[in-house]
């Protein structure tokens, strides 16, 4: 038992409310699926993989076979590494969704070797960042007829550790270093989420929040590259090390629910979280000028142009 579990205590029912979770096949994602779905919602689980979430789905369901007022979760096609992929994903939901009251951007990996998305961006700043931007940015008009909504994203703790490079975002002049990139990838999470806040204050929108967090160590697939990345048998040492801190995948969830649900942080928004309470982040994350310049690189690369989320018209739904 980690020495601190903060856990989400709100009963609040989701019943009429649609979320979207990203990467939730596995871990604390899937955690969080199977915790909105009790709850009442209608829940998107946007996977690279339909086969592994049809199984997720399949057993979620099975868990809560006896329980009364379960909501309802559907499969959608989401590759992270394929902007393309993020942007089809995008205006399915636009078409057929009227509501998005809860976007978590979960999915992630974590210390790969060096590869990069099929847009040419190092993988973990491409999926871990780039992909949930463009995704939150393509979904904000419907988001923001929806409100009350919050807008989740998944961090960590590492972010402190290493800078942001704006100078080499991508690995194209320097030697990769996967801890590193990691690091810088969840820096950005923290940055994006703090000027999303500032830029809907910006544009007098209310009732859209902003989260950002650390779930914890948590006992999930992410370190599967330890040993490629770091040397043959790390992922099993580094297991064993760190076994009396890790957090279960339910618990691991509980930061993430608590920013996505709880009654008690509805109010607050931009800020950073670890076990279900805001907490400080790097003095790197602070700055609001990392914040502005990260948002607009972001803008150029995922190819945004002109258009304006904070502005755009919600296209209204084609298909029901």
């Amino acid at each position: 038992m980690p020495f601190f579990s903060g856990k989400c205590l709100s009963t609040a029912k989701l019943v009429g409310k649609t979320a979207i979770i990203t990467g939730c096949n596995t871990g604390i994602g899937k955690e969080t699926v199977l915790d909105f779905y009790k709850r009442g919602a209608k829940v998107i689980m946007a996977c690279r993989s339909l086969d592994k979430a049809e199984e997720a789905k399949s057993d979620i369901e099975e868990r809560c076979k006896d329980l009364k007022d379960t909501g309802n979760i559907v499969l959608a096609k989401c590759d992270l590494a394929s902007l393309k992929s993020v942007r089809e994903f995008a205006e399915n939901i636009l078409n057929t969704e009227p509501q998005v009251n809860i976007l978590v951007n979960n999915a992630g990996v974590m210390m790969c070797p060096k590869t990069e998305t099929e847009d040419g961006f190092e993988m973990q700043f491409g999926t871990n960042h780039l992909a949930h931007f463009l995704l939150t940015m393509l979904l904000l008009p419907r988001i923001r007829n929806s409100k009350p909504a919050r807008i989740v994203t998944v961090s960590s703790r590492a972010h402190i550790r290493y800078g942001i490079n704006f100078d080499d975002l991508n690995y194209k002049k320097r030697r990769y270093n996967a801890a590193e990139a990691y690091s810088q990838s969840k820096l950005a999470n923290v940055l994006f989420s703090r000027e999303l806040a500032a830029k809907l204050k910006e544009h007098n929108i209310e009732g859209v929040n902003t989260y950002s967090l650390h779930p914890g160590v948590v006992q999930t697939e992410l370190g599967r590259h330890f040993n490629e990345t770091l040397f043959w048998g790390a992922r099993k040492i580094i297991g064993f090390m760190l076994y009396p801190f890790m957090k279960s995948v339910e618990l691991g969830a509980q930061t993430t629910i608590y920013c996505a649900v709880d009654e008690k942080c509805a109010n607050e928004t931009g800020l950073y979280y670890a076990d279900c309470v805001p907490t400080n982040t790097s003095a790197k994350a602070e700055k609001d000028e990392n914040c502005k310049k990260l948002w607009d690189m972001s803008v150029e690369l995922v190819k945004l142009g002109d258009y304006n989320p904070f502005t755009a018209p919600d296209p209204g739904v084609k298909n029901n």
